[in-house]
């Protein structure tokens, strides 16, 4: 249950730097490059490319310019896909970021995979309540276990009603870069598979946290890979393990993420994946997300 070989992901028409995002995304920054799309664009089918090589089902979905959505290449924040056929629609911190829910994509999926059961959260937004997909929570599927960093973007009220309608249990922590800012999405501290698990814990202050985290990772059965604070800079927190038509297991990252981990970080991943990455530099700048993020695994059921 913890991984699929099928991803949605969104081809950016407009990308550029958030001004709304920047705020609390501390790992934003400008640039004033006017190829800004050009190159995320090359990074995009590049990413896709390798991941279509490698024997992942992609499916592609043009983004629009109007209305205006510069982080559409993040698909993962807005919503979720569930084995038992759910759809989950979340509350999104930024105005413009809301926009990126499409009924079109549900209706265009829908004619593929059953979709039983559409549970949208997003009406938390009237109350400035939100949580982001799985830039919020990491999941472990297999044991419904749900990770979460509170942040401006995460908020344990919306949370807790993720939880009791999904079934869900909650392991909530608080999360900080170096600087001791609050860090804004759970998955760039984060990452859960199906044995394994890469948290930097440095980045959680109380050691009863840390220790709550650990202890349920190690209970279920994960063995922990710890980074550290630069290696979070460089997103190798920002994973995903899927698999291939093969049923081979794959953990996707990018080229930085890659080349930022140890010899013996490699071995220990290397037990329960292959490792796939890309380049995807102008995209992790700008946008202050990476190849995680870029990631909406589809865990529905195929229509018969």
């Amino acid at each position: 249950m913890q991984t699929t070989n099928h991803i949605l992901m969104i081809r950016p028409v407009d990308f550029k730097f958030n001004e709304q995002t920047a705020g609390n995304n501390k790992f934003q920054q400008a640039n004033s490059a006017s190829d800004v799309q050009q190159k995320a664009l090359q990074e995009f089918d590049g990413f896709v490319a390798l991941l279509r090589a490698n024997g992942v089902e992609v499916t592609v979905v043009n983004d629009t310019l109007q209305p205006e959505t510069p982080d559409s290449i993040f698909p993962n924040n807005w919503v979720s896909f569930h084995h038992n056929g759910e759809v989950i629609l979340y509350p999104m911190f930024s105005v413009n970021r809301r926009a990126e829910r499409r009924s079109d994509i549900m209706e265009s999926l829908g004619k593929t995979f059953g979709i039983s059961k559409i549970i949208d959260l997003s009406t938390y937004e009237n109350s400035e309540r939100f949580l982001e997909g799985t830039g919020s929570l990491v999941l472990d599927r297999d044991h419904k276990i749900a990770y979460a960093c509170l942040s401006l973007r995460t908020h344990q009220e919306v949370l807790a009603d993720f939880c009791e309608k999904t079934g869900y249990q909650a392991v909530v922590f608080s999360a900080v870069d170096s600087t001791g800012y609050p860090i804004y999405h759970t998955n760039v501290m984060m990452c859960i598979g199906d044995q394994f698990a890469v948290v930097c814990f440095d980045s959680i202050p109380d050691p009863s946290e840390q220790a709550l985290v650990r202890d349920s990772l190690s209970q279920n059965g994960k063995e922990i890979v710890s980074i550290t604070f630069d290696q979070m800079n460089h997103f190798a927190g920002n994973m995903l393990q899927v698999s291939n038509k093969e049923g081979e297991s794959l953990l996707v990252m990018s080229e930085q993420a890659y080349l930022s981990l140890t010899p013996n970080q490699i071995t220990v991943l290397e037990k329960y994946c292959r490792l796939v990455y890309a380049p995807l530099y102008t995209i992790e700048t700008n946008g202050g997300g990476s190849a995680r993020c870029m990631l909406a695994e589809i865990h529905l059921p195929l229509k018969p």
